[in-house]
This record gives C-alpha cells, sequence and structure tokens, in this order.
C-alpha cells in the first residue's frame, strides 16, 4: 500500500533550539508560494560567512558583544582586556584587510559540480562592516582606507552575486538587522551592554527612526543595485518588537521579584518595521523569499534551525544552516567534515523535507582552504549519481528507518541506503513498507545491475550485488518505480 499524508496548516510550530519554540505562518502571496516551492526543489546552497575579522581568524563579530560566552572572549589585538581598545583595534581591520587572491568564478564553480543550487552570501554582519559599496556608510570594503577598495573585484558582493549568477544558482543576500558600528544604534554615549540596541528606543524616536532608515535603505541598495536578489536572508532576531534583552534573559532567571522588578519586566522594541521593508522588497522585486530569522510572523517565510538537524519530519518550508568546518567564519587549520557525513546529512536533511545550507568560510587571502574544495568534490562525486533523489523530490512515509532514508518524486519513491566507511553492505535488504502493488520495477542508480525482489511477510525484499560497498561511496539509491 501507499502511505499517503494530508497536511492542512494555518501554523505549525516545532523545538529550533532547547529554549525556542517558533511557529511558522504560510506566505499568503500566492507569486511568493511558487517561489518557495521553486527554493524548496533546489535542496543544498551554500553559506558563506567573511568579512575583515578573517584576518585575525577568529569567530564573525561576536568578539566586539559584550556577553560572556566562550565563544565572544577576546584573544587578539594588542590589548583585549580593554574592551575599547579592543573594539577599535577590531574596527580597524578594514585598514588592512586585502584579499587579494579573491575569485570568485572558483568558489561558483565547485559550488554548481557539488550540486549547490543557491548562494546566501553575508552583505553585512553584525559588526556592521559592508562587504558592498553602500553608499550609507563608510564603514565598508570600498573605503578608500581599505587596501582592498583599489582592486577591480572590491565590491565583494556584486563580484559573488555574478559570478554565482553566471553558474546558474541563485543569489541570497544575508544582512545583519543589528549593526554594533552605528551610533544610531550602539549610541557612543553609552557603553553596549549586550548586542542589544544600548539606548531606549521608546525614549529615543528620532535616534530610533534614523536606524530604521539606515537600514532600510541599505537592504534596498542590495535589492536594487545587487539583484536580481532571490533570498534575502535577515539576522539578529533579537531586532523585533518586543525583544527581551539577552542580559536581562539571566536575571529573569536569577533574581526574585523583590529584588529587582523593573530589570525583570523590562522589555526592549527593537521594531524594525519589516513589514513596511517587505512590501518596499517586493515592490521592487515580486517574488523575493524573505527571511526574517527567528522572528514569528509572516516574514518569516522558511524557518532555519542552526546547525542542526530536526528529529522527523517538519511540514513547512525549512533550511537547516550547518558549519562545514568547525567554525562560521575562517580559522586556522580547519578540519572539514567528512564526505561520508556531508552525504548523509544531505540526505538526512531532504528526507525530512528541509533543504541544506552548507557553510564554507573564505580566509583573509581571498582564498577557499583545499579542504573545502575536497569536502565539495566529494559531494560532487555522490550526486551526480543520485541527485534525481535529492532535486524537486518531496518526503516519503516512513521518511527515516534506521539508515534508510526515502524521499519521492512523481510516480518514483527513492530509498537512499547509508553506510559507514568500510562497513560491509549485505546482499540482500529488507524494506517493510511496500507492497506487490506499488512496485513495477526497482534500480540501483548508478550501478548496471538486474535487481530481483520480492514481497513477503516481513515487507520488500531486494537482492543487492556483491561487494556493493567497493563500487559507490557513501549511500546507495534504489529507485522503485510505481
Amino acid at each position: 500500500m501507499r502511505y499517503i499524508l494530508i497536511l492542512v496548516i494555518i501554523s505549525w510550530s516545532f523545538n529550533l533550539n532547547a529554549q525556542h519554540e517558533q511557529k511558522y505562518y504560510p506566505v499568503q502571496d500566492s507569486i511568493v508560494q511558487k517561489k518557495i516551492e521553486t527554493w524548496q526543489g533546489l535542496k543544498f546552497g551554500l553559506l558563506m560567512h567573511w568579512g575583515a575579522y578573517s584576518q585575525w581568524g577568529i569567530v564573525e563579530s561576536w568578539s566586539i558583544c559584550p556577553e560572556e560566552y566562550g565563544w565572544c572572549e577576546r584573544k587578539m589585538g594588542s590589548n583585549p582586556r580593554n574592551y575599547f581598545d579592543y573594539k577599535k583595534e577590531y574596527e580597524n581591520l578594514k585598514n588592512t584587510f586585502n584579499p587579494v587572491d579573491f575569485d570568485p568564478a572558483l568558489w561558483a564553480k565547485a559550488a554548481k559540480d557539488a550540486g549547490m543550487r543557491y548562494i546566501v552570501f553575508t552583505t553585512k554582519h553584525h559588526d556592521g562592516f559592508c562587504m558592498f559599496d553602500s553608499k550609507y556608510t563608510d564603514y565598508k570594503v570600498t573605503n578608500p582606507l581599505c587596501p582592498f577598495s583599489e582592486n577591480p573585484k572590491a565590491n565583494i558582493s556584486k563580484e559573488i552575486f555574478n559570478a554565482f549568477r553566471n553558474e546558474g544558482l541563485w543569489a541570497g543576500a544575508y544582512f545583519s538587522k543589528p549593526d554594533w558600528h552605528h551610533p544610531d544604534y550602539w549610541d557612543p554615549y553609552y557603553p553596549p551592554r549586550d548586542r542589544h540596541v544600548n539606548y531606549s528606543p521608546a525614549e529615543n524616536p528620532e535616534k530610533w527612526q534614523s536606524f530604521v532608515d539606515f537600514t532600510h535603505n541599505q537592504v534596498l541598495e542590495l535589492v536594487k543595485d545587487y539583484g536580481p536578489i532571490d533570498i534575502l536572508w535577515f539576522d539578529g532576531g533579537w531586532v523585533a518588537k518586543e525583544s527581551k534583552s539577552n542580559i536581562l534573559d539571566w536575571y529573569e532567571k536569577n533574581l526574585d521579584d523583590s529584588e529587582d522588578g523593573y530589570l525583570k519586566n523590562r522589555a526592549i522594541n527593537q521594531d524594525i518595521r519589516m513589514d513596511e521593508l517587505v512590501k518596499k522588497l517586493r515592490d521592487i522585486k515580486k517574488d523575493i523569499i524573505v527571511v526574517d530569522r527567528a522572528v514569528e510572523g509572516p516574514n518569516q517565510n522558511y524557518l532555519t534551525p542552526e546547525n542542526q538537524v530536526p528529529d522527523s519530519l517538519l511540514p513547512f518550508p525549512w533550511e537547516s544552516c550547518i558549519i562545514s568546518s568547525g567554525s562560521w567564519s575562517w580559522i586556522k587549520n580547519p578540519k572539514y567534515m567528512t564526505g561520508a557525513k556531508a552525504v548523509h546529512l544531505l540526505i538526512d536533511v531532504v528526507a525530512k523535507g528541509g533543504n541544506l545550507l552548507l557553510n564554507i568560510a573564505p580566509g583573509p587571502d581571498g582564498k577557499w582552504d583545499q579542504g573545502a574544495y575536497e569536502l565539495l568534490k566529494e559531494i560532487g562525486s555522490w550526486m551526480n549519481i543520485n541527485s534525481e533523489a535529492i532535486y524537486d523530490t518531496h518526503p516519503f512515509y516512513p521518511y527515516k528507518l534506521g539508515k534508510m532514508c526515502f524521499t519521492e518524486k512523481k510516480d518514483n519513491v527513492y530509498i537512499h541506503c547509508l553506510f559507514e566507511e568500510k562497513e560491509i553492505i549485505p546482499n540482500e535488504l529488507i524494506i517493510p513498507i511496500f507492497d506487490d502493488k506499488a512496485i513495477s520495477s526497482i534500480e540501483l542508480l548508478g550501478i548496471d545491475y538486474n535487481i530481483e525482489w520480492e514481497i513477503f511477510d516481513k515487507g520488500l525484499k531486494i537482492e543487492l550485488p556483491e561487494k556493493l560497498s567497493e563500487k559507490i561511496k557513501y549511500a546507495f539509491v534504489l529507485k522503485i518505480k510505481r
């Protein structure tokens, strides 16, 4: 028998992480709906974190945030124990940023060959440094003080988007809503307290409106001058209506009501006017996908669990953004995941209805590490054989059984059988979900072999070729025609 799952979604929630539950609100615009459906069929994309911070080989932006986490710790610079000296030195990294080996055509070709179909690039991270020629700030890669500004490829975002479009990939722009360099977000009159705006927007409405206008102008600049942009991927979900301060969360957990009711009940309204901004964006490009990450509402067109894969099927558009080498940003001597892990990850995500956005970080010289190319080559070699079981597919019940994952497309069901390095694949496979009316033929992708199969009381029994593990890497795919 064939299992059919019919879902009617008004809103659906799932656990993005241990502390926060998100709801999905379906897109109402039919043009954007169609674009999202097309995006869901792409399945595999590239995320790139890159900025002047790569010269120090540190976490992107976060070391200038005065929050006490190990990954925020200041370790570089001449005086890391003095926050203000450190931040000034960090921001002066723009004066030495000179990635002379930058050649995005190499990256675009490697991504395409790996089977990636879209890119999301960090045009601006939380530190505010623009990797594009914004007319609204001097803190950018094209500032004359930046040595790379004299390079013909100085407008890095434009070069990257053009190179990837030339290879047929969609262009997505990562954009940080918080800007820790801008004086209307972190007012220099006050010290920054945490990741949030360091003054009260409610008590300083003109200053906050100035920041809102700045943000809208930069985003519209990207869509007007760097298009066609297919995805606008906003980060910094705390910049939203009634966003509680991170440091105040600590007080909520550790203070009694009697100790400080003001701190416990205070919330920061960082309303960036996202509804207005999205309308402006769609006046320019009607089908642009907007991802207002971690902000519940109609402007989060798909959800983005970070560095994790949900345990089961999610019945709405989603994408796992995953680190490939131990850090979002470039670090010295990175250790990339194996080809097997990457392929298994892609299959797992797709079988549960999602897309995989795999992060690779360029170095300060403008090059990828060789390990990044090797990883993508390994993925590409598998995709060259099995991509039909990935692209434009849908989840098929039961989605995952042990080391087997299931996808479907039209009248075909694909069974992805994962195996580890040096694992011996048996000559017989039993799958307990089909009956004889559901199958017309079975083939093994990439292997010319006459598959024999039969239905018995335990399900579907398939005969596999001998020494299959020597003929194919990481996972083999059975195509069942019905």
